[in-house]
């Protein structure tokens, strides 16, 4: 099996004290910050936006994990790049000129990931696969936190690890939405090599250090 890594999602961390958060989870052994982006139309929530993204890059060296669920992406990846997202995601639902932005992802010097809502087939991503170096695989309808894990999720993954392990590059597979210790190593053994955990870590009744240890053990 592939290392495992997890990426902490700071839609759930307490913002008040973000940066002893961020700074919790990196000596805790995290990864990644993951950080989500919507603007109430492609999804029907608001969150953060590129200032937010260069307050977590001013905090950590961690590398910096953007989940792009807004209207027209490729209108505010320069942006997202500039403030120091080191991975920028884009959906495949609603972007006709998909393979335009992934390479203007690479471009700017970040690395690209393709993402699918769970009501997004595996095959939608088939021709832009070899263009991506992360596929990120929702586990729940995206726009809010704290949802439970779509179980029928698994068999996508394992497809799509079956389509990546034909490339010729590796290709990561991200999961976001309801990961916790009971729900991980399914998606583990589906494939799935990237966490995202928000609830889990921020949340959990030991600290954030009990939230991604939890998450380790659980691998293991």
């Amino acid at each position: 099996m592939k290392p495992i890594l997890i990426s902490a999602s700071i839609l759930s961390a307490d913002f008040a004290i973000l940066k002893d958060q961020i700074q919790q989870v990196e000596a805790a052994g995290g990864d990644w910050i993951h950080v989500d982006v919507m603007d109430g139309q492609f999804v029907p929530n608001i969150t953060m936006g590129p200032m937010f993204v260069e307050t977590c890059r001013r905090i950590t060296n961690l590398p910096l994990d953007v989940h792009l669920m807004i209207e027209k992406p490729e209108n505010h990846i320069q942006a997202f790049a500039r403030a120091g997202a080191d991975i920028i995601s884009v959906h495949i639902e609603g972007n006709p000129n998909i393979h335009r932005t992934l390479q203007a992802i690479r471009d700017l010097g970040c690395s690209p990931s393709i993402v699918l809502n769970p009501g997004t087939p595996a095959s939608a991503i088939s021709a832009v696969l070899p263009f991506v170096d992360m596929v990120l695989v929702m586990t729940v309808n995206p726009g809010f936190g704290g949802q439970k894990y779509i179980p029928e999720m698994n068999q996508k993954i394992a497809e799509i690890a079956a389509m990546a392990s034909q490339l010729p590059n590796e290709v990561k597979i991200q999961v976001d939405g309801g990961i916790d210790a009971s729900t991980l190593p399914a998606a583990c053994q589906a494939g799935a090599n990237v966490l995202v955990s928000g609830t889990s870590i921020f949340c959990h009744p030991d600290g954030i250090s009990g939230g991604i240890n939890a998450l380790r053990q659980a691998v293991d």
